[in-house]
């Protein structure tokens, strides 16, 4: 056992010792190393992980600097932020296998959209946020300024008008925390998520210019600029799930290598992915690290783990071993 660490790391340690347990005890330890070294980490975040709640171990690896950006999907952008308001009306489904077309349809119709054990409010989580957002949205468009999808989110935080709705100890959101360290965030794709369909819906109706919300080749060149300044002692990838969250960002470097032709850009110097894809058929989430070399993004020599697990059950253990738990 490790010693000065928390029980859950020395019971990990103790019986998480072949295969995909293995491979999680390998992986925290390398994503350890890393920020032992002075590296630094990105955090990728897809599939629904702000609805299961990972915020109530992820602000607090923020807080504690075990992370320096994160790639997001829009929806976990926005869903940190209602279960922050609107906790108590979700409802947790434990059968939802077994639910019938019409069970969906009558979930729908009580504005409850589900996330397969978990129904997210439409009313007290979309329209709450809805309300606020545009507000901020608005004034930024009547001042003529321009602005990424995350610092929209930050200064919705920061200003407070949430806080009469807050319904889980403000600890607990990973945006709250990131919010408070003005944490660089990268959300591809962010048109997609709830949001991002009520500002478009905005632009049709006129009442807003879609050149107020700065878009996804602005986060990539953002991310350049920041891989740049950030990477003199490594940059590591931490992949939870697949996806745009993880394509995108890890994308920076073979752009910048190549295309911008900046030959001295080093590779990411770490990476992990969890994921429950299937090893096959031209899947991203799916792909072996071992073809990111051919990519240009992994080097022959970058620590590499892949974890097939539920991202859900891995990610908290590797975060307990990072803040020593």
């Amino acid at each position: 056992m490790t010693k000065n660490k928390g029980a859950i790391t020395n019971f990990i340690e103790k019986y998480y010792l072949h295969f995909n347990a293995a491979a999680l005890v390998d992986a925290a330890k390398g994503y350890e190393d890393q920020l032992n070294n002075g590296a630094k980490m990105l955090v990728s975040l897809a599939g629904a992980m702000s609805t299961a709640e990972i915020g109530k171990i992820f602000a607090e690896v923020i807080r504690q600097d075990k992370v320096q950006i994160i790639s997001c999907t829009g929806a976990n952008l926005e869903e940190d932020i209602m279960n922050l308001v609107a906790h108590s009306h979700y409802k947790r489904v434990p059968n939802y296998r077994d639910l019938t077309p019409q069970d969906e349809w009558d979930l729908l119709e009580k504005g409850l959209n589900r996330v397969t054990d978990t129904c997210i409010p439409e009313e007290e989580a979309f329209r709450r946020l809805q309300e606020h957002i545009f507000k901020i949205w608005k004034d930024a468009d009547t001042k003529g300024e321009r602005f990424l999808p995350h610092e929209f989110m930050y200064k919705m935080l920061l200003s407070g008008v949430l806080e009469e709705y807050y319904e889980i100890d403000l600890k607990d959101s990973w945006m709250y925390a990131a919010a408070e360290k003005n944490l660089p965030i990268i959300c591809p794709g962010w048109e997609d998520s709830t949001m991002g369909n009520i500002f478009a819906s905005y632009v049709m109706k006129g009442e807003l210019k879609a050149s107020t919300m700065k878009s996804g080749i602005e986060y990539m060149t953002f991310l350049a600029d920041w891989y740049t300044a950030n990477s003199e002692n490594g940059i590591g990838f931490f992949q939870i799930g697949g996806g745009i969250a993880g394509d995108f960002p890890i994308c920076v470097v073979p752009m910048l290598y190549q295309d911008m032709e900046r030959t001295d850009t080093p590779f990411w110097s770490y990476f992990c992915q969890i994921s429950d894809s299937t090893t096959s058929y031209g899947s991203y989430s799916g792909a072996v690290p071992n073809e990111k070399i051919t990519w240009g993004k992994l080097d022959i020599n970058t620590p590499k783990y892949i974890i097939e697990s539920d991202a859900t059950i891995v990610a908290p253990l590797i975060f307990a071993y990072l803040l020593d738990m």
